[in-house]
């Protein structure tokens, strides 16, 4: 009986052991705010809409801590759109993220459906995160997150970090000809500096493209922290822009989310054209409270088809606690003769204008909203 008391003791400790070693927490937050459109043609619009600054989400994340050096790791995470409690893409249950991992002294190994770098450095593009009305980098459209993909993150040697992604093809049968999706991101931070580039490549499918021009995305920036805010400067280059039912620059030819394949055609001909688009952002902390901000930034079609904008923003962000923010915006963008941009959110509104009333015309935008997160 002494013995088997022992081993008793002995296996509860073992199982409090492991269970400390190892976590899973829930996650996520809400995100709702009433936005104003209002475009040079007369018509406007006024919505409820989900995900000015996050989209609205509920998330599971976990670490198990397996010993010398190594933690497995994985994140499982869906969209909601909380105006009215459905999910955000009905064709997935875990449309945000679906990826295990493994941190070594080496670096982290993650595969699975994970978000992009070009996605995950917002914060270091502007004072909103790159999610807002205004931000003419959210307006161009932001490759967000890609299935099938495998990436390596090394360790941060000497305030400087290397990111590589490749998502596979999985072709097969009439598909066959696609091409992997390719990410590089290196990120650099010393105090109050921080600097970096994240792009990505994707070629059409080998079998059907007409138009052999590669997708790419390519995006520098530097900040510099001045003591009660941040100077934010970006700039980028990309031809994934086309048009769309919504308006002259409304689609994207590589899916931002991922179509189901993570490939394109390469049938259509606006991947000749190419974007460079360009931005300065500061912000200032008014009091432990309150922040406020400004951007302005241009997009320039290098073909000299007059499909360019430009826009600005102004707003701020009032910390109630520390999980919970108010914020508003204001913007402003002005499509040239041949341009259709359309104001964006971390999420797409569901109250915006489209066709005729972008097609050229100028835009005000207003948000007010509401950042609870949990």
């Amino acid at each position: 009986m002494k013995k088997q008391a022992i081993a008793l003791a002995c296996m509860a400790t073992w199982q409090a052991a492991a269970q400390a070693q190892s976590n899973v927490t829930i996650y996520g937050n809400f995100d709702e705010y009433l936005g104003y459109i209002r475009s040079g043609s007369g018509a406007h619009i006024t919505g409820l809409n989900d995900g000015a600054v996050l989209r609205s989400r509920l998330g599971f994340r976990g670490t198990e801590d397996v010993g010398g050096g190594y933690k497995v790791k994985f994140a499982l995470e869906q969209g909601i759109n909380a105006d009215t409690g459905t999910g955000a893409d009905s064709t997935r249950l875990f449309d945000r993220q679906a990826w295990v991992g493994i941190e070594a002294p080496s670096g982290e190994y993650r595969i699975g459906r994970q978000n992009t770098e070009i996605f995950l450095i917002g914060g270091a593009i502007d004072y909103t995160e790159r999610t807002t009305f205004g931000s003419l980098f959210n307006t161009f459209g932001i490759p967000s997150r890609y299935d099938n993909d495998l990436s390596y993150r090394s360790p941060r040697l000497a305030g400087a970090q290397l990111v590589l992604h490749y998502a596979l093809p999985e072709n097969g049968g009439a598909t066959r000809g696609n091409s992997p999706i390719y990410q590089l991101a290196l990120d650099y931070r010393n105090g109050p500096y921080r600097a970096g580039y994240a792009g990505l490549q994707a070629s059409p499918n080998s079998v059907t493209a007409t138009v052999h021009d590669k997708v790419v995305y390519h995006n520098v920036y530097a900040d510099y922290q001045y003591g009660s805010g941040t100077i934010y400067l970006a700039a980028a280059r990309s031809n994934n822009s086309t048009s769309s039912a919504n308006g002259l620059n409304a689609g994207v030819i590589l899916n931002n989310v991922s179509n189901p394949n993570n490939f394109f055609a390469g049938t259509d001909r606006n991947a000749a054209r190419y974007y460079n688009f360009y931005q300065v952002s500061a912000d200032y902390r008014v009091s432990s409270a309150l922040r406020i901000g400004a951007l302005y930034g241009i997009i320039k079609d290098t073909s000299g088809g007059n499909a360019g904008a430009r826009g600005a923003n102004a707003g701020a962000y009032y910390e109630l606690s520390k999980r919970t923010t108010l914020y508003g915006f204001a913007s402003v963008m002005q499509n040239q003769a041949n341009a259709g941009f359309r104001f964006s959110g971390s999420a797409g509104p569901s109250a915006n204008l489209a066709g005729a009333d972008i097609n050229g015309k100028h835009l005000t935008g207003l948000q007010a909203g509401i950042l609870h997160k949990f």
